[in-house]
């Protein structure tokens, strides 16, 4: 039997505001349990919600950047449910008119071909709190830190047709409201996580196979992974004459496999209906037009003018845009510096990206500024250091926060372009390598790096590459004819 994979995504945005969804307690990551819970989230008696403004903005946002519709009318739901961590014994969510709706997304797949994959609805909820297992013995831990934190719910159609599918289009969600900053994209910390609904159906039939729900997975390998194992674990069920059973199941990715974690509820086992304390939200034609002309360009624009006015490449122009914040730095570098395109995005990508990662730093914590990172492309450029130079002074400004130029006066750094000095060095090299210099005229053409090192070395890397080839052409090839 040839199976087909048949996947749909429900991806949980954390929205990027100040405080929560219906209240007004913060939302910072990491605080003492139980400190960002106030009596609204607490759920105590004769309390009412009140609406963030931001969140509907950022929906819109979101529904712009998908092509979505954009219902204007809306309503907030009571969805039941008993659980330790929900205090009110519901959620508010929204169940009928999601505020956005009948969109898509197009992917890039591994080998270079575009699919799109249509976005059914992308709904507001609260999230809940938090049950913690490990700290207490025979007993349950609540945090309720997390309950009120603004979510916008994605919900794709069933169009993924693999894992791999599947983490192309959340690495393009995920880069998407990066983008818009409407969510920090942090993983780690459960501000971008995904459930994975997977069925398996005999290729060419039309009819879906019974699926599974793989909750809360936070990273992009381990969707992978879970997607993969549920994918094998259903084949195996079937073709041993078992049934699947629809139930929700959580990923272990210490011995890489989902396991059972509860009978897979439908809708009306929620019991929606709408929640009494919350008025009808009205979006009016002005509020869109007004959060459109806020909006960013989206990635995918932003590649295609960085291929075209600029003359990256297709990788090059993805690399870069794929942090706005690390794109809006290299076209502020590209503006001040004035040097060639490639040499700025070589940089960037290079010894600039390495330097953030082994500090684990985020391009807004960078010591070197899109100015000074300009300094020093424009000496590169105008030939009065080296590339390799180069590298120096970078580090010289990482630790110091000097511009280039004041480093390379302090440190003598300039780029010897005298002809006649690089010719003594030249000669002086030949004159102490006799041996090798035999071998070469003798046809051994390879030695001629060994050469070129040599001179670097002794001018302490300050020579002029491209004059030191020359020359040294000239030297070696005229003198053996």
């Amino acid at each position: 039997m040839e199976w087909e994979t048949v996947i749909g995504l429900e991806v949980h945005v954390q929205l990027q505001t100040q405080s929560k969804i219906f209240s007004n307690a913060p939302i910072a990551y990491g605080a003492e349990a139980n400190t960002q819970a106030n009596i609204i989230d607490l759920a105590m008696p004769g309390v009412l919600p009140v609406l963030n403004a931001k969140v509907i903005d950022m929906a819109i946002m979101l529904a712009l950047a998908t092509n979505s519709q954009i219902d204007q009318q809306s309503i907030f739901a009571r969805k039941n449910y008993f659980y330790p961590d929900l205090p009110k014994g519901y959620q508010i969510s929204q169940y009928e008119n999601p505020i956005v709706h009948n969109g898509y997304l197009d992917i890039t797949l591994d080998d270079g071909q575009q699919k799109r994959i249509n976005i059914t609805r992308a709904h507001l909820e609260e999230d809940a709190g938090k049950s913690l297992h490990g700290n207490f013995q025979g007993k349950t831990g609540i945090d309720l830190n997390r309950a009120g934190t603004p979510l916008l719910e994605v919900v794709s159609e069933p169009e993924l047709r693999s894992a791999a599918e599947a983490v192309a289009y959340l690495k393009t969600l995920h880069e998407l409201v990066c983008y818009l900053d409407i969510c920090d994209g942090n993983m780690q910390e459960g501000s971008f996580r995904c459930d994975a609904n997977v069925s398996i159906r005999p290729r060419g039939q039309e009819a879906l196979g019974t699926r599974t729900e793989t909750k809360n997975v936070n990273s992009f390998r381990f969707v992978e992974k879970a997607i993969n194992y549920e994918v094998a674990r259903q084949i195996s069920l079937l073709e041993n004459g078992e049934q699947i059973i629809q139930e929700t199941r959580l990923y272990d990715p210490d011995n890489n496999q989902t396991r059972s974690m509860r009978s897979k509820e439908e809708a009306n086992d929620y019991r929606y209906f709408p929640d009494p304390d919350l008025l009808p939200v009205s979006i009016s034609d002005e509020q869109i037009a007004e959060i459109q002309k806020q909006m960013p360009e989206l990635p995918a624009a932003r590649r295609q003018r960085l291929q075209s006015e600029l003359g990256l490449s297709d990788y090059d122009a993805n690399v870069i845009t794929a942090s706005r914040k690390l794109a809006d730095y290299f076209e502020k570098v590209v503006e001040l510096s004035h040097a060639e395109t490639k040499l700025v995005a070589n940089w960037v990508m290079g010894d600039f990206s390495a330097a953030l990662n082994k500090e684990n730093f985020n391009i807004t914590q960078c010591p070197v500024s899109a100015e000074l990172f300009a300094g020093l492309l424009r000496r590169i450029h105008d030939n009065t250091i080296s590339n390799s130079i180069g590298k120096k002074v970078f580090s010289a400004m990482w630790q110091t926060h000097k511009s280039a130029d004041m480093i390379i006066e302090e440190q003598g750094l300039k780029q010897v372009t005298d002809s006649a000095a690089i010719e003594k060095i030249i000669d002086e090299i030949l004159e102490d390598n006799p041996e090798q210099l035999a071998q070469f005229r003798a046809g051994k053409d390879k030695l001629f790096g060994f050469f070129v090192g040599k001179v670097m070395q002794a001018s302490k890397g300050k020579a002029n590459p491209q004059q030191v080839n020359n020359l040294l052409k000239q030297k070696l090839f005229t003198d053996s004819h």
